[in-house]
Order: structure tokens, then sequence, then C-alpha cells
């Protein structure tokens, strides 16, 4: 049998840019993912909170040699959370900052999960026609707010234009003064990197978190070919320098709950952070819609 490459793949779309290689596909991607069922006792029928998914509307991460890294959101850390959220109840709108389409690393899709696929044809015009963040902001952070949650997915796309982005601070003060969920994974915290600015605190100082291990990022990813090259900056070091404790060192499922905020480490994770979120969300409601956190 021949031996799987461990070069990255061009990307015929663009110049420079690479996709992961065949054989970090074959470590990494699978056709089904773990979810095996629902959780929860009984879903939310109230119909009047939802959460709100801040995803990345990016294509293309430079490395620091200059190869760009064709990814996007990771579409079993966006699609199973979400398919937890959805039948617990509870509507899931979508939104990026330009509200250009949300991008997602198609070559992880897993295609022979029905499960997650359904959700993805489901969601599929939500993902193609985002909202503009910054249109709906005013309702958001609003007095009635219908969100009780804000929801970034993972992937290395988050790496690009979320940490700097006023938009996603503001959701995110809203959601620290309110008591409302933030829920993230792997790369995902790159957004929570928007709360350090014009701050003399981070927003998230002192918080414990799980992330994708820099480690990772730095070897394996670089030996397998799974990116074209060294990122320029490293998630779980920002993170740390701003006060943040990282509680994994690998990547096994693990999900961390400090607080108001939800994170997992990767993938791996994904459906973990689901049956996590689904809990939570139906903890900060009654059955008849009252909010009770």
């Amino acid at each position: 049998m021949k031996e799987l490459s461990k070069e990255p793949v061009r990307d015929r779309a663009e110049h420079n840019a690479y996709f992961p290689s065949d054989y970090s596909l074959s470590v990494y991607t699978s056709p089904k993912t773990d979810f095996d069922s629902f959780k929860f006792k009984k879903a939310y029928e109230g119909g009047k909170y939802k959460v709100l998914m801040v995803a990345s509307d990016e294509r293309y991460v430079q490395m620091k040699n200059g190869k760009l890294f064709s990814t996007g959101n990771h579409p079993v850390e966006t699609l199973l959370p979400m398919l937890h959220i959805h039948h617990a109840g509870f509507e899931i709108d979508v939104a990026t900052l330009s509200g250009n389409s949300v991008k997602l690393e198609m070559w992880a899709m897993p295609n022979e999960d029905k499960n997650v696929m359904d959700m993805y044809q489901k969601y599929l015009p939500k993902l193609e026609n985002p909202l503009k963040l910054s249109d709906i902001l005013k309702e958001v952070i609003g007095e009635n707010s219908p969100y009780l949650a804000v929801f970034f997915p993972g992937g290395h796309g988050p790496l690009v234009n979320l940490p700097e982005s006023h938009d996603v601070k503001e959701v995110l003060k809203w959601a620290m003064e309110k008591d409302r969920k933030i829920i993230t994974l792997c790369h995902g915290p790159a957004a929570l990197l928007s709360g350090s600015i014009d701050e003399d605190k981070f927003l998230f100082d002192g918080y414990k978190m799980t992330v994708f291990p820099d480690s990772l990022d730095e070897g394996a990813n670089q030996e397998i070919g799974y990116m074209p090259g060294k990122l320029k900056w490293l998630l779980a070091d920002k993170l740390e320098k701003l006060g943040v404790k990282i509680v994994n060192t690998g990547i096994t499922g693990e999900v961390c709950k400090d607080r108001n905020v939800l994170t997992g480490d990767s993938p791996l994770a994904a459906n973990n952070l689901g049956i996590l979120t689904a809990d939570e969300l139906l903890a900060m409601v009654e059955y008849k819609g009252v909010l009770i956190c």
C-alpha cells in the first residue's frame, strides 16, 4: 500500500496557499464523529431565547514563511456543538464580521455522520448568508437581548481578525456583565483576545481554559504537514501572558467550565462541549421560558 504524503497540498484557488497533507488528514479527520445521543432529559420549548454563533469568514492564515494555510472553521468543532444546542431547543443565529459566508474546512467534514450532515444542511442557508455582527450588535447587547450565549467555533480561521475586533469585544463584555455563556474550543478562543483591546485588565484574567496546545502547532502539525509552516503567533502563549490558566497539555477531548466560560481542547472535545453547553443553557431557563440565571 502506497504511503500517504506528508507534504502540504497546493490550493489551486490561491497563490502560495496549501491544504493539509494527505497523511495529516488520515490522522486528524474521520468520516464520523463520536456523537451517540443527546444527554438532556427535556428540551427548551419557550422559543424566546437563542444562541449567537460568531464564526470566521477568513479562509487563509499566513505563516511565518509567507505561505498561506487554507483553513477556516473546523466543521466538527462548528456543527457538533450546534447539533446539541439546536436539539436542546435553542435557535442559533449565525454572524461573521463582514457578513460574508462562514468558511469551513471542507476537507474535515464528517460526510458519513448523518446527524452532523443533517445539521449542516439545515443551517447551510445561514452559513452561506450570515448576519453582519456590527448590524446586530445593538440587539445582541441590548437590554432585551434574546441571546443566552455566544459561540465561537474552532479552526485556525479565528486567528484572523476576530482577536482585533471591537465588535467581538463588545459582545464579550456584554456576556461577562450579564452572565451569559461564552462557548469556544480549539483555536476559537482567539476571539477572546479581543477582550484585551483598550483594557487595563484582560476580561478573562484568572480564568481556566482548554485550548489547542501550542506544542502541536509548533511540532506535530509541522512534522506531518498539516500546515505549510509555523504560525506567526501562538494562541495559548498569548492567553497565558494575559493571565489565563491553560489546564490541558494535549488533545484528549477535555472540556473546562470556569464560571460562564465553556472551552474544549480540540475536535475531540466538540461532542463533550456540546453536551456541556446544552446542560448549561437548559439550566439557565425554566422550561416555560423564564430566564433564571
